[in-house]
């Protein structure tokens, strides 16, 4: 048992002439057994590096992405919003294109066609089950609505639509707005609507 209490005391006497009293002041470094990532290597802005192959320390965002400060909620395609304003987006900002709309039909099958139907006229499944507070898309109070109007209304919901923003990203929001576009041009559209080149296709 002496040899343990010996062996004890020099281990204390080790710990104490390396290590010091807790409080000690010393000029020597302290020492770390766990540095808890203090020191870590790291690229100053605006420096040269030769890690990468441009040379520059300075990286360029990845694409896709909004860098800090660029307050990404005041951006209308974000927020359905013009910018510094509560007023909506009168149409939508991504160019209608064939791909759009296809893009459009497709989120809005999965999306959408259950309560509101195929056709957007609100004869969706749903209603089936005795859901038939379903809005008519065709109605004129929502063709009247502005783009981004509809495009709130699907990120955060109204009545008894709940929101989809957490589902539908952003860009598939304005697709499926412009699909919704389409539809009401072909259930309310005239004869007006339609190219002159193309009216004679129609008149068979």
């Amino acid at each position: 048992m002496k040899y343990f209490y010996l062996g004890f005391l020099i281990a204390i006497v080790a710990v104490i002439s390396i290590a010091g009293f807790r409080g000690t002041i010393s000029r020597k470094p302290p020492i770390e057994i766990f540095p808890d990532m203090d020191r870590q290597p790291k690229i100053r802005p605006q420096t040269v590096d030769s890690f990468f192959a441009d040379g520059l320390g300075s990286r360029r965002p990845p694409a896709e992405t909004v860098a800090r400060g660029a307050h990404w909620e005041e951006i209308p395609l974000n927020t359905g919003h013009l910018t510094g304003s509560t007023n909506f987006v009168e149409l939508n900002p991504l160019p209608i294109t064939a791909e759009l709309l296809a893009r459009g039909k497709q989120r809005f099958q999965i999306s959408c066609l259950p309560c509101h139907g195929p056709l957007g006229d609100g004869n969706g499944i749903t209603k089936k089950f005795g859901m038939a507070v379903v809005a008519n898309l065709h109605d004129k109070r929502i063709v009247s609505m502005a783009d981004g109007e509809i495009f709130n209304v699907i990120t955060y919901g109204r009545n008894l639509m709940g929101p989809y923003g957490p589902n539908v990203v952003v860009e598939d929001r304005w697709a499926i707005i412009a699909y919704v576009r389409a539809l009401q041009l072909a259930a309310l559209g005239t004869a007006n609507d339609v190219p002159a080149s193309q009216r004679t296709r129609f008149a068979k």
